[in-house]
């Protein structure tokens, strides 16, 4: 697992709503999220505003995300290694929607409240 996907603190959290991977938001704007970088969080707080949330259920620490089944269960078996939320309260802009169907990337939402 990179030390830079790793959160430095458990105050402040936020997860990508693109992919659940959980950071801190100097990560996020510092690297951006290493799974989706079509929502170009690097060195764009305002992006990490709106692509994340504080709002998250449960974590899941991925060392092996393409080996494990509960990675497969949760959706990210493709992903980096990392933490990740089990769910993302709330949904990314019609805006980014919009640019990544345009780029052939499929939008599932992490947000298990809503189903």
């Amino acid at each position: 697992m990179s030390m830079e996907t790793v959160p430095k603190s458990l105050r402040g959290l936020r997860a990508c709503m693109g992919c659940s991977l959980i950071k801190t938001v100097d990560q996020f704007e510092l690297d951006g999220c290493e799974n989706c970088p079509h929502l170009k969080m690097k060195n764009d707080r305002d992006a990490v505003q709106e692509c994340t949330s504080t709002n998250f259920d449960g974590m899941v620490a991925a060392m092996c995300p393409e080996d494990s089944w509960v990675c497969k269960w949760q959706r990210i078996n493709r992903f980096c290694k990392g933490v990740y939320a089990l769910s993302v309260s709330g949904r990314l802009r019609p805006n980014y929607i919009k640019d990544m169907k345009s780029r052939g990337i499929p939008y599932k939402p992490r947000d298990t409240s809503q189903r």
